[in-house]
């Protein structure tokens, strides 16, 4: 308020010393004085140093690429196992197939057998499985002659050994571990035998005893000699029952 009236004033001695213009130009400067809107001079001024720039971020450094492992060896093929093989002497277990009998058997027939069980090798592995069949040859065979003569002859010899449908050439020896000696009936070289026993008598008889008495008594001592020599020499065949066992040793290696 008491800046108006010093205005005021200020305006009525204007007019008085210097005429109306002065006094007009007093009154228009004066009124857009008071037409000034107040400064707040408590305000505090926005007084701010001028934001700092905020640098761009760096550019991401690339990562060096991680070099490629080196591809690993490929493992080494494993050795193939060894071969399968049964060494000189191994012992193959059968049972022969079908009856031999020297009677109707001759030198160089064959005759198979069955393996009764599985052949192994030294480390376990089958070499030749149960039921695999082995052929033999009749080598020898002949009956018993005489009383003396326990055995007849009879060798076999193992020639192939047949194994999942495939042969395999083997050599060795094989024994029949069931044979026995089987009767022939009598035969007409037995009846002879007697026969002859009987006339060697007579003629003895007649010859010691002058008569013919002692002919038949001696006819009759020569027949009973001769039936004991029937007797003792009677043949006798060499037979191995079908299914008996055959022992088959080997001479040779077998591979597969």
């Amino acid at each position: 308020m008491s800046a108006n009236r010093l205005a005021f004033l200020t305006l009525a001695l204007l007019a008085g010393c210097g005429g109306d213009r002065a006094a007009s130009m007093a009154a228009d400067s004066l009124s857009r004085d008071l037409q000034r809107l107040p400064v707040d001079s408590s305000a505090m001024l926005n007084d701010q140093a001028a934001a700092t720039p905020v640098p761009a971020p760096a550019a991401p450094v690339a990562a060096k690429p991680k070099p490629r492992p080196k591809p690993k060896p490929a493992p080494a093929p494993a050795p193939a196992p060894a071969p399968l093989a049964l060494d000189v002497g191994s012992v193959v277990a059968t049972t022969v197939d079908r009856e031999i009998n020297s009677r109707t058997d001759k030198p160089g027939a064959t005759v198979t057998g069955t393996v009764a069980s599985d052949v192994t090798d030294a480390t376990g592995r089958v070499v030749i499985p149960a039921g695999s069949k082995v052929t033999m040859t009749i080598s020898e065979i002949h009956e018993s002659e005489n009383k003396g003569d326990k055995t007849g002859k009879l060798t076999l010899t193992p020639t192939a050994v047949e194994i999942a449908g495939q042969s395999h050439a083997i050599n060795g020896s094989a024994v029949a571990l069931e044979r026995t000696l089987r009767d022939r009936k009598t035969n007409a070289g037995d009846v002879a035998k007697v026969g002859a026993g009987t006339a060697i008598g007579a003629v003895a008889g007649r010859v010691i005893g002058g008569s013919t008495k002692g002919a038949i008594i001696g006819g009759i001592i020569g027949g009973a000699v001769g039936t004991q020599r029937a007797v003792e020499t009677q043949d006798r065949d060499v037979v191995v029952p079908a299914s008996s066992r055959v022992e088959v040793t080997l001479g040779g290696t077998i591979t597969r």
